[in-house]
Protein backbone atom coordinates (compact mmCIF):
# COMPACT_ATOMS: atom_id res chain seq x y z
CA UNK A 1 0.00 0.00 0.00
CA UNK A 2 2.87 2.23 0.62
CA UNK A 3 4.38 2.06 -3.23
CA UNK A 4 0.27 2.93 -3.86
CA UNK A 5 0.27 5.80 -1.78
CA UNK A 6 3.98 7.00 -2.40
CA UNK A 7 2.67 6.95 -6.45
CA UNK A 8 -0.41 8.90 -6.16
CA UNK A 9 1.90 11.63 -3.87
CA UNK A 10 4.20 11.32 -6.97
CA UNK A 11 1.64 11.73 -9.42
CA UNK A 12 -0.65 14.39 -7.42
CA UNK A 13 2.95 16.85 -7.58
CA UNK A 14 3.56 16.32 -11.19
CA UNK A 15 -0.29 17.51 -11.78
CA UNK A 16 0.47 20.46 -9.27
CA UNK A 17 3.38 21.58 -10.96
CA UNK A 18 2.42 21.31 -14.48
CA UNK A 19 -1.00 23.31 -13.23
CA UNK A 20 0.43 25.94 -11.84
CA UNK A 21 2.55 26.28 -14.61
CA UNK A 22 -0.80 26.76 -17.45
CA UNK A 23 -2.68 28.56 -14.67
CA UNK A 24 -0.65 31.13 -13.50
CA UNK A 25 1.85 31.54 -16.55
CA UNK A 26 -0.29 30.28 -19.59
CA UNK A 27 1.25 31.99 -22.16
CA UNK A 28 5.05 31.68 -20.89
CA UNK A 29 4.56 28.24 -20.44
CA UNK A 30 3.76 27.84 -24.33
CA UNK A 31 6.35 29.69 -25.05
CA UNK A 32 8.57 27.43 -22.92
CA UNK A 33 7.33 24.38 -24.67
CA UNK A 34 8.28 26.37 -27.92
CA UNK A 35 4.84 25.73 -29.14
CA UNK A 36 4.87 27.38 -32.89
CA UNK A 37 3.32 29.21 -34.60
CA UNK A 38 1.91 31.18 -31.53
CA UNK A 39 -1.42 30.36 -30.27
CA UNK A 40 -4.31 33.02 -30.09
CA UNK A 41 -5.09 35.00 -26.71
CA UNK A 42 -7.94 33.08 -26.42
CA UNK A 43 -5.57 29.97 -26.23
CA UNK A 44 -4.62 30.79 -23.10
CA UNK A 45 -8.14 31.30 -21.71
CA UNK A 46 -8.13 27.31 -22.51
CA UNK A 47 -4.66 26.59 -20.86
CA UNK A 48 -5.78 28.08 -17.70
CA UNK A 49 -9.28 25.78 -17.24
CA UNK A 50 -6.69 22.93 -18.27
CA UNK A 51 -4.38 24.32 -15.65
CA UNK A 52 -7.52 24.43 -12.67
CA UNK A 53 -8.06 20.69 -13.31
CA UNK A 54 -4.46 19.59 -13.27
CA UNK A 55 -4.30 21.31 -9.45
CA UNK A 56 -8.18 19.74 -9.06
CA UNK A 57 -6.65 15.90 -9.85
CA UNK A 58 -3.21 16.85 -7.69
CA UNK A 59 -5.82 17.36 -4.72
CA UNK A 60 -7.48 14.47 -5.92
CA UNK A 61 -4.29 12.43 -6.02
CA UNK A 62 -2.73 13.63 -2.35
CA UNK A 63 -6.79 12.71 -0.84
CA UNK A 64 -6.70 9.30 -2.81
CA UNK A 65 -2.95 8.52 -1.37
CA UNK A 66 -4.64 8.81 2.53
CA UNK A 67 -7.43 6.21 1.47
CA UNK A 68 -6.56 4.26 -1.80
CA UNK A 69 -8.77 1.60 -1.32
CA UNK A 70 -11.54 4.12 -0.62
CA UNK A 71 -10.40 6.59 -3.62
CA UNK A 72 -10.65 3.64 -6.42
CA UNK A 73 -12.59 6.16 -8.25
CA UNK A 74 -9.60 9.13 -8.35
CA UNK A 75 -7.30 6.41 -9.29
CA UNK A 76 -8.92 5.04 -12.35
CA UNK A 77 -9.55 8.02 -13.67
CA UNK A 78 -6.50 9.17 -13.23
CA UNK A 79 -5.34 5.84 -15.59
CA UNK A 80 -8.07 6.79 -18.16
CA UNK A 81 -6.39 10.53 -17.91
CA UNK A 82 -2.81 9.17 -18.29
CA UNK A 83 -3.91 6.62 -20.73
CA UNK A 84 -5.56 10.01 -23.38
CA UNK A 85 -2.76 12.06 -22.44
CA UNK A 86 -0.18 9.38 -23.80
CA UNK A 87 -2.54 8.47 -26.76
CA UNK A 88 -2.80 12.26 -27.83
CA UNK A 89 0.69 12.88 -27.14
CA UNK A 90 2.13 9.97 -29.61
CA UNK A 91 -0.71 10.63 -32.07
CA UNK A 92 1.07 14.45 -32.33
CA UNK A 93 4.09 13.10 -32.55
CA UNK A 94 3.75 10.71 -35.27
CA UNK A 95 1.91 12.90 -36.86
CA UNK A 96 5.18 15.69 -36.62
CA UNK A 97 3.40 18.24 -34.93
CA UNK A 98 4.86 18.02 -32.34
CA UNK A 99 8.93 17.02 -31.14
CA UNK A 100 9.97 15.09 -28.03
CA UNK A 101 11.63 18.21 -26.63
CA UNK A 102 8.09 19.89 -26.43
CA UNK A 103 6.14 17.45 -25.22
CA UNK A 104 8.47 16.79 -22.77
CA UNK A 105 7.61 14.35 -19.58
CA UNK A 106 4.36 13.53 -21.31
CA UNK A 107 5.45 10.89 -24.03
CA UNK A 108 7.56 9.19 -20.67
CA UNK A 109 5.89 10.18 -17.70
CA UNK A 110 1.91 8.63 -18.47
CA UNK A 111 3.09 5.00 -18.98
CA UNK A 112 5.38 4.57 -16.37
CA UNK A 113 2.15 6.19 -14.21
CA UNK A 114 -0.45 3.61 -15.70
CA UNK A 115 1.81 0.75 -14.97
CA UNK A 116 2.51 2.13 -11.76
CA UNK A 117 -1.52 2.66 -10.90
CA UNK A 118 -2.25 -0.55 -12.52
CA UNK A 119 0.34 -2.87 -10.12
CA UNK A 120 -0.19 -1.18 -7.19
CA UNK A 121 -4.41 -0.87 -7.96
CA UNK A 122 -6.00 -1.48 -4.75
CA UNK A 123 -8.10 -4.23 -6.30
CA UNK A 124 -5.00 -6.01 -7.89
CA UNK A 125 -2.61 -6.04 -5.27
CA UNK A 126 -4.41 -8.43 -2.69
CA UNK A 127 -6.21 -5.43 -0.74
CA UNK A 128 -9.64 -5.11 -2.69
CA UNK A 129 -11.47 -1.97 -3.01
CA UNK A 130 -14.38 -1.64 -0.08
CA UNK A 131 -17.82 -2.58 -1.31
CA UNK A 132 -20.28 -0.23 -2.27
CA UNK A 133 -22.62 1.25 -0.08
CA UNK A 134 -26.17 0.71 -0.51
CA UNK A 135 -28.34 3.52 0.85
CA UNK A 136 -31.59 1.99 -0.65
Amino acid sequence: MRRLRNTLIVIGIFQFFFGALFLLAPGPTASLLKLEPAAPSWANWLFAMMGARFVGYGFGMLAASRDPVGNVAWIDTMIGIQAVDWLATLGYLVAGELSLSQVTTAAIAPPLFIAALLIFHPEHSGYGARPAVDHA
